[in-house]
C-alpha cells in the first residue's frame, strides 16, 4: 500500500495500468462518446455561425432549451437529457479501477473530507466565476461572442430543480472526464504535468466554441486552473462542486436579473 500527495491510500490493483495502446484507444473511445464529440459538434456550429450573414455578436445560443410545448412531456425530455450524458462518467470511472469505489477514490470523487471540499469548491467558484463573466462581457462588447441564454425553459414547478440538476450533471461530466479521468490516463501514458494541463484546458475550450471566441478563451483559462488544481491535489470533488455552483448561479439567477442591468454590462 502507498500514499499519494493528497493523502489517499492506494494499492497496486487499484491503479494497474493496461498496455499503452489499449489506454490510447480507451481515451479516444471515452472522449468520443462524450466531450470530444461535443467539441467537434461545437466546431461545426462555430463554422456555421461564422459563415452566416449576421455577425457573431448578433446571434444567440440557448442552454437548457424547452423541448416540448407540453409541460409533462418537456419534463420527460429534460430528465432524459440529464441522465444519459452521465453514462460516460460511469464508463470513465469503471475503466480506471477494478471497482467504482476504487476509481472514485483514485480521482478524489468522494466525501472523505466534505467541509474542505465544499469550502475549496466555493472559493474556486468565486475566483473563476467573476472573471468568467468578465470574459463573456468583453466578448459581447467586442462582438466575438454570441448572446447566451442560460435557461430556455418555461416557468413550471420543476424548472428550478431541472436547472439545478443540469448544473450538477455538467459538473460531474466535465470535471470527472475532462480533468480526473483524462489527467489520470495521460499520466499513465507518461505525459508531463504541463502537457496534461494544456490538453485538458483545450478540450474544455473546444466544446464551448459554439458560444464564440470569448467563452472558448475563458474556458481554456478555467481549464488550466482546474487541471492545475487537480495535478496538485488529485481531488476532483472540489472542482465538481465549483462547477455546479457556477452553473447553478447562471442557470437559475440569470433569468431573475433585470434586463436593463444585463444590457448595461454587455451580458445580453
Amino acid at each position: 500500500m502507498s500514499v499519494d500527495p493528497s493523502g489517499r491510500s492506494s494499492t497496486t490493483d487499484d491503479t494497474a495500468t493496461p498496455p499503452r495502446g489499449r489506454v490510447v484507444l480507451e481515451v479516444w473511445i471515452v472522449l468520443g462518446l462524450s466531450l470530444a464529440r461535443a467539441g467537434v459538434f461545437a466546431a461545426i456550429i462555430f463554422v456555421d455561425r461564422l459563415t452566416r450573414d449576421d455577425a457573431l455578436g448578433d446571434q444567440t445560443a440557448t442552454l437548457n432549451p424547452s423541448q416540448s410545448d407540453r409541460a409533462w412531456l418537456d419534463a420527460v425530455y429534460q430528465v432524459h437529457s440529464l441522465v444519459f450524458p452521465l453514462v460516460p462518467v460511469l464508463l470513465a470511472l469503471y475503466l480506471l479501477a477494478p471497482t467504482m469505489r476504487a476509481a472514485a477514490r483514485r480521482v478524489g470523487l468522494d466525501w472523505s473530507r466534505p467541509w474542505r471540499d465544499v469550502g475549496a469548491g466555493a472559493l474556486i467558484a468565486a475566483a473563476i466565476g467573476l472573471p468568467g463573466l468578465g470574459f463573456y462581457a468583453l466578448g459581447r462588447a467586442l462582438g466575438i461572442t454570441v448572446a447566451v441564454q442560460p435557461a430556455g425553459l418555461d416557468a413550471t414547478w420543476w424548472t428550478i430543480p431541472v436547472l439545478a440538476a443540469s448544473a450538477v450533471q455538467a459538473g460531474l461530466l466535465e470535471e470527472v472526464v475532462a480533468v480526473g479521468y483524462l489527467s489520470e490516463r495521460l499520466r499513465d501514458l507518461r505525459w508531463s504535468v504541463p502537457a496534461v494541463i494544456v490538453a485538458s484546458a483545450l478540450l474544455r475550450g473546444s466544446y464551448h466554441l459554439y458560444q464564440g471566441f470569448g467563452p472558448f478563451l475563458g474556458n481554456v483559462v478555467m481549464g488550466v486552473v482546474f487541471a492545475a488544481w487537480y495535478a496538485r491535489t488529485r481531488r476532483v470533488m472540489p472542482l465538481v462542486i465549483a462547477h455546479t455552483l457556477m452553473d447553478a448561479v447562471v442557470f437559475i439567477g440569470y433569468p431573475l436579473m433585470p434586463e436593463a442591468w444585463l444590457q448595461a454590462v454587455h451580458l445580453l
